[in-house]
């Protein structure tokens, strides 16, 4: 179990899988330890029998609306013979900061992205899955089973990545706002965000195609999306509902509150627009060893911070937990 005492050192590094289209069956094959501790760490609190039924809500509403990845995530679940595994892969609890920007000397564009959770382990335990696909190999940091894509870079196409968007005021108390959420996804016949993003990086040829597709595609959640292709002109971020959209054109910034006129929603995550003032100011270096993550940006959850160049085809990522790194640096070149 992790605690604040826990040692990470020496840190390890952060594995480098290359796979297949079938990236979510082949990490867990390959790291299943890894996604049988995250599991520990994310359902220790709940007790089975509650696990159990998240799960069968969870399966119930895939199959309802005839999720393509429903197959994936049964194979998933068998193999790992735990309860989990589906109420996991439709789970949408995190906050992010996010940068799209022009690299240093205008040649190119980054995203910078800082991933936060609450469940402990996803820093220790990501992993970097190199994925074949038709457009060329993209790269997801992700975790042994995960079936969504939620940061990744494609060499020559496009960085993203997903943030978790503001919560609807439906009722103006957090509970029954929360509540009423989850009830509102039981009726949206339509891919989560993540499972959107991952066929954006499986099929979008470049940059106008990944970004048509982000902005116009039906998602059965609010969210926000981060996009920088390989020049310095193609930048945007991308607020969501499940059926509108409102680009945000250039160098940006994005946290886990709306910046659309009108749009109102709880925000998420810890001081959400301190975050998003402060990341307004992060350089977009690639020789980083993330001595600019400072709160509020860094704090309790957060878990990865990565900035990737898909025009060099590199990215640089470090898991953290506790507020301290928990693996080393990964500089990779896809």
């Amino acid at each position: 179990m992790l605690s604040p005492a826990h040692a990470f050192d020496p840190l390890e590094p952060i594995p480098v899988l290359d796979t297949g289209p079938e990236f979510p069956m082949e990490t867990l094959v390959a790291h299943e330890a890894r996604a049988h501790a995250l599991l520990d760490l994310a359902t220790g609190p709940l007790p089975s029998a509650a696990l159990r039924q998240l799960d069968s809500v969870s399966r119930r509403w895939l199959a309802k609306w005839e999720n393509a990845h429903l197959p994936e995530i049964d194979a998933i679940a068998e193999r790992l013979k735990r309860p989990g595994a589906y109420f996991l892969s439709v789970n949408y609890e995190w906050a992010c900061t996010c940068r799209v920007a022009p690299g240093p000397g205008r040649k190119s564009a980054r995203l910078i992205r800082v991933l936060d959770w609450r469940t402990p382990g996803l820093g220790r335990h990501v992993i970097a899955a190199r994925v074949a696909s038709r457009h060329g190999p993209f790269v997801t940091l992700t975790w042994p089973g995960y079936t969504g894509v939620l940061t990744g870079m494609a060499p020559g196409r496009f960085s993203a990545a997903l943030n978790q968007a503001p919560m609807r005021k439906a009722v103006g108390f957090y509970v029954l706002d929360w509540a009423l959420s989850r009830r509102r996804v039981w009726t949206m016949p339509h891919p989560t965000p993540a499972h959107l993003l991952r066929s954006v990086f499986e099929e979008a040829a470049d940059f106008a195609e990944a970004r048509e597709r982000l902005a116009r595609e039906p998602i059965s959640t609010p969210a926000i999306f981060s996009l920088a292709g390989v020049r310095p002109s193609e930048t945007i971020v991308i607020e969501r509902t499940e059926t509108d959209a409102r680009l945000h054109v250039g160098p940006n910034v994005a946290a886990n509150h709306w910046e659309a006129p009108g749009w109102r929603g709880r925000s998420r995550g810890i001081a959400s627009a301190e975050r998003a003032s402060m990341m307004h100011c992060i350089v977009p270096d690639l020789e980083t060893d993330f001595t600019w993550l400072k709160p509020p940006i860094l704090n309790a959850t957060t878990r990865l911070a990565m900035v990737a160049d898909a025009a060099e085809g590199r990215l640089v990522a470090q898991g953290f937990e506790y507020m301290r790194p928990a693996t080393q640096l990964l500089h990779l070149v896809a």
